[in-house]
């Protein structure tokens, strides 16, 4: 068993290593999911919260 309790079965997650962005409303940093795979040139803001209030 692996640290923290998990099995990992050989995969690491390398999250230091995905693209990232800046909301422009709450301006936070938000980074690549894997459901925005095919639309992440096109995502803008980071929560659709952040979406309903853009200025």
């Amino acid at each position: 068993m692996a640290k923290g309790g998990k099995h990992t079965k050989g995969k690491s997650h390398q999250k230091a290593h995905l693209p990232e962005k800046i909301c422009p409303v709450c301006e936070r940093p938000f980074t690549w999911r894997k459901k925005w795979e095919r639309d992440w040139d096109s995502v803008i803001y980071c929560s659709r919260g952040c979406q309903k209030h853009k200025s």
